[in-house]
């Protein structure tokens, strides 16, 4: 379903009762899944659903609450705990989703419910555990897959892992959803899921917590900005997100725009050696690495920018392509993934063809030299975002495919079992870790 189809009126459905689990919600928040998680939730809630969420622990965070109409489990950690970090996280999945289940079962023990809704492969043993033991309809939404991150290639035995998870995940499912045609084709290619299994339910936004006010963007702008103009980054530091890129299409930039700062906002694993190859170009006075930023302060330094900037390799959606947009930020995004799909070139925004400095300088350049088209542009993109992906939206649809989830278990049980026993299980077999494959996924 595109972002622009008719919903159903959630009012006219019946009520129904949610088991959400995720390895992250507020307050924890790695990146944007979580946040994803917890504005669906409340949009659910707010339309008549209940909702119960069931996530990892954090300290001084109550093992369980409700807030925002949201019921929320924390699971906390067993005493034999396991780092969160690459080399060992496999280890710690396979211990959080222990403690993961045990918390979903004890939510069980107060109520019944109609539907699991899983968010992404770390919370798969515990998603088919209890779909299973309660024979109840599995929705999943695959927020992003291990092989799209790596560009199609598997370097290393834990990333195979992953994706055979993923795998499982997506065939165990009733339904699952992706955020974009673009992953909708991927889940299909690389997890050989029957397109028609798989919905394609946008990411949402709430536009008006994006659009900050104009003293805040001032002084945003008088903090960061120079006698030049803004050009702005916020996400992950990870090299899919392509930051480098935007890094070396700095000098090119200041030269078109004398004055200019680059302002990259964020961090993860990748920020020395963009630290380290921004002082290797000696732009030691034009870009700036703030760190990350939270939802106080983001919105008004995106509204500042003359140019917000998304390089990345790989995309399933863009969520911060939105929330800039809704901060009024002009976009130059990379034409790929799901911000193919976001930004209209011309229209809202600009586009340049991933991994290519010098293109994302010409489409910046095309931002900063024209400010009338810029503007123009911006205040189209904050329209549409209003209009396309506004939660209560995302909501109605989400509540669609649960329903459809609900009608197709009994029979999709059925069919499943019968081919098991025809083929027997097999495992999930990936030559030499390449998947670079069908799916398009290195282009």
């Amino acid at each position: 379903m595109s972002p622009d189809a008719d919903v159903i009126d959630l009012h006219s459905a019946r009520r129904q009762r949610i088991l959400m689990l995720s390895w992250e919600y507020p307050p924890v928040l790695v990146g944007g899944l979580g946040r994803h998680v917890h504005a669906l939730s409340v949009a659910l809630a707010a339309a008549g659903h209940d909702v119960t969420v069931v996530t990892r622990h954090t300290d001084g965070a109550p093992l369980e609450e409700y807030a925002d109409g949201v019921r929320i489990l924390r699971a906390a950690e067993d005493p034999v705990t396991f780092p969160l970090a690459t080399g060992s996280l496999l280890a710690w999945t396979m211990a959080f989703n222990h403690t993961l289940t045990r918390a979903a079962l004890r939510a069980t023990e107060t109520g019944a419910y109609d539907v699991i809704h899983a968010h992404d492969w770390l919370v798969a043993h515990t998603a088919i555990t209890i779909a299973q033991h309660l024979d109840l309809p599995l929705v999943t939404t695959i927020h992003a897959t291990e092989a799209g991150r790596h560009q199609g290639w598997l370097p290393e035995e834990m990333n195979r892992t992953i994706h055979g998870v993923e795998h499982w995940l997506a065939n165990e499912s009733d339904r699952v959803i992706a955020c974009s045609g673009y992953m909708r084709e991927q889940v299909s290619t690389l997890f050989d899921v029957p397109t028609a299994r798989v919905d394609v339910v946008a990411n949402g936004v709430d536009d008006r917590a994006w659009h900050a006010r104009p003293r805040a963007v001032a002084s945003a702008r008088a903090r960061f900005a120079g006698d030049g103009p803004l050009v702005g980054y916020a996400g992950r530091l990870v090299y899919e997100k392509g930051v480098q890129h935007l890094v070396r299409a700095v000098p090119s930039l200041r030269q078109r725009h004398p004055g200019l700062r680059v302002l990259i906002a964020g961090d993860g694993p990748y920020r020395g050696e963009l630290q380290a190859e921004a002082d290797r170009l000696d732009l030691g006075d034009t870009v700036s690495f703030t760190g990350f930023l939270d939802a106080t302060q983001l919105p008004a330094v995106l509204g500042a920018t003359d140019a917000t900037v998304v390089p990345s390799l790989y995309e399933p959606f863009g969520m911060i392509a939105l929330e800039a947009a809704a901060a009024g930020a002009p976009l130059a995004v990379a034409a790929t993934g799901g911000l193919a799909e976001i930004v209209e070139p011309g229209v809202t925004g600009v586009t340049f063809p991933h991994s290519d400095p010098d293109a994302l300088a010409g489409a910046v350049d095309r931002l900063l030299a024209d400010e009338v088209f810029a503007r123009r542009v911006a205040r189209s993109a904050r329209k549409m975002v209003g209009r396309r992906y506004g939660w209560t939206a995302i909501a109605e649809r989400t509540a669609a495919t649960y329903l459809t989830a609900g009608r197709e278990h009994r029979a999709f049980a059925v069919r499943r079992a019968t081919e098991r026993l025809g083929a027997g299980r097999r495992p999930v077999s990936i030559p030499d870790g390449n998947l670079l494959l069908a799916a398009g996924l290195a282009g």
